[in-house]
C-alpha cells in the first residue's frame, strides 16, 4: 500500500505544473485588483461566487488538459484544423487585444508594488521587464516551469494576510455558502463585479495556455490522470487564495468604510494601519509576485495561441532562430506592456477592470468551441465528455453569457 502511494505521489510531482501554474497565473495584479475591488466596495457580498466559480474552473481547465493529452495539439492549433482560418483569425485578434490589456495591467502591478517602497517606476519595470525576457528567452521548458512552480508558492502570503486582516470568520462563512437577494441584480456595479470576478478567475487566456503547456510537457492519455490532480488542485487553491484577498479586504477597507480602491497598491498601503505592518509587507510582496510571474505567463501564452492559429513554430524549448516569429511576438508583448506603463496619466485602472469584463464576454465563446471539439469521437475516441462535464460546462457558459448580457446593457443604457 505505502509503495503503491509513493508511485502515485512520484507520478504526481512528474506531471505537476501546467495546472497548477496555470491556475495560479489567473491571480494576477488585474485579478488581485478586482478582488480587492469586490471587497473593499461589497464586504463580503461576493465570497458566494467563490464555490461555483472553482468547480467550473476545474471542469473547464480539466476539459482542455484532456485535448491537449488525447490530440497531442494546442487549442488554438485545433480550432483551426477544426473550424477554419476565418474564426481562427478573430479569435486571436480578440485574444491578443484582452491579453496586451492584460500585460499592461501585470507591469503596473509590479511598478505599484515597488512603489509602495520607494522604487520609482521608471527603474522597476524596465529591469523587471528585462528579466521577464530573459527568463523565457534563455530559458528550456523545464527550467521555466521550475521557476513558475516557485513563484506560485508565494501565494501562501496572501493567505497569511488575509489571516491578518482578523476578519469576521462567521460572516465570510455563512456569505460563501449563502446566495445573495435577486434584487441585487439589480445594481450595475454589483453586476459589474460579479463578471469581472468571473472573468478574472476563467479566462479565456488560461484555456490556450494550459493545452499548449499539456503538450509541451509530453503528457499522454496514459499518464493523464496525474495531470488531472494536478489541474483540480491548482483550480482550488487559486480560488483559496481569491477568497482570502476579498476576505482581507472586506475586513479592512470596507468594515472601516474606505470603499473602492484605484489599484491593487491602494489595497496593500490601507492595510499598514488596519492591519499592522506584517499584512502590508505581504500583501505588496504577493502583488509583486503575481505580476513579475504573470508578466513572464501571459505574453508566452499570446505568443502560443498566434503561433498555433498561423501553424508557425512556437515553444520553449526552440531556438531563437528555429521560432523566430514566437520569440518576436512574445518580445514586443513585453515591450509594449512595459512601455504603456511608463507613459504618464494612462488610464491604466479603467483599462485593467475592462479588461477582466472582456474576459467575461469572451469566455463563453471559447467555452463553446471547447465543447463541440471534446464531444467529437474521431478527435477523442473513448475520451469524450461525460454527460455531467457536458451539463457543467454548459451551464458555465450559459450564466457568464447572461451576465455579460446584463452586464453590457447596463453599462450602454444606464437608465435601463
Amino acid at each position: 500500500m505505502l509503495k503503491r502511494w509513493r508511485t502515485r505521489i512520484l507520478l504526481f510531482l512528474a506531471v505537476l505544473g501546467p495546472g497548477f501554474i496555470t491556475a495560479n497565473v489567473d491571480n494576477d495584479p488585474n485579478g488581485i485588483f478586482t478582488y480587492s475591488q469586490a471587497g473593499a466596495q461589497f464586504g463580503y457580498a461576493l465570497l458566494w461566487t467563490m464555490i461555483p466559480v472553482t468547480l467550473a474552473l476545474i471542469v473547464v481547465q480539466e476539459m482542455c488538459a484532456r485535448m491537449g493529452a488525447v490530440t497531442g495539439k494546442g487549442l488554438s492549433d485545433l480550432i483551426r484544423e477544426e473550424f477554419g482560418l476565418r474564426l481562427t483569425v478573430v479569435i486571436m485578434f480578440l485574444l491578443v487585444l484582452v491579453n496586451f490589456g492584460n500585460v499592461i495591467g501585470e507591469f503596473s502591478g509590479i511598478a505599484g508594488s515597488l512603489e509602495l517602497f520607494h522604487v520609482s517606476k521608471y527603474i522597476s519595470v524596465p529591469i523587471c521587464a528585462a528579466l521577464v525576457w530573459l527568463l523565457v528567452v534563455r530559458g528550456d521548458y523545464k527550467s521555466v516551469e521550475k521557476i513558475f512552480l516557485v513563484a506560485s508558492v508565494f501565494y501562501f502570503t496572501y493567505i497569511i494576510a488575509g489571516v491578518l486582516a482578523h476578519p469576521g470568520w462567521h460572516a465570510a462563512a455563512l456569505a460563501t455558502i449563502r446566495l445573495p437577494r435577486t434584487a441585487v441584480l439589480g445594481n450595475p456595479g454589483y453586476v459589474f463585479m460579479v463578471v469581472s470576478v468571473i472573468g478574472t478567475t476563467i479566462a479565456p487566456w488560461m484555456q490556450f495556455y494550459l493545452q499548449s503547456s499539456i503538450v509541451e510537457k509530453g503528457v499522454t492519455r496514459e499518464n493523464y490522470p496525474a495531470s488531472r490532480l494536478d489541474v483540480i488542485v491548482g483550480s482550488i487553491f487559486t480560488d483559496v487564495v481569491a477568497w482570502f484577498i476579498i476576505v482581507a479586504c472586506a475586513a479592512t477597507l470596507w468594515a472601516h468604510g474606505l470603499g473602492s480602491i484605484q489599484e491593487p497598491s491602494e489595497a496593500a498601503e490601507a492595510m499598514k494601519p488596519l492591519a499592522g505592518q506584517y499584512a502590508f509587507i505581504l500583501f505588496s510582496f504577493g502583488l509583486f509576485n503575481a505580476g513579475f510571474f504573470a508578466a513572464s505567463v501571459l505574453p508566452l501564452s499570446t505568443a502560443y495561441v498566434v503561433c498555433e492559429g498561423l501553424g508557425v513554430e512556437s515553444g520553449l524549448d526552440k531556438r531563437w532562430h528555429e521560432a523566430p516569429f514566437f520569440y518576436w511576438l512574445y518580445t514586443l508583448l513585453i515591450a509594449g506592456g512595459a512601455a504603456v506603463v511608463l507613459i504618464p496619466k494612462f488610464p491604466l485602472i479603467k483599462w485593467s477592470i475592462e479588461s477582466q469584463a472582456l474576459n467575461g464576454i469572451l469566455l463563453p465563446v471559447v467555452i463553446v468551441l471547447m465543447l463541440l471539439l471534446i464531444n467529437r469521437k474521431d478527435l477523442m475516441g473513448e475520451h469524450v465528455n461525460s454527460h455531467w462535464f457536458n451539463a457543467a460546462a454548459w451551464v458555465t457558459a450559459i450564466i457568464v453569457s447572461i451576465l455579460s448580457v446584463i452586464l453590457m446593457v447596463q453599462q450602454w443604457w444606464p437608465g435601463s
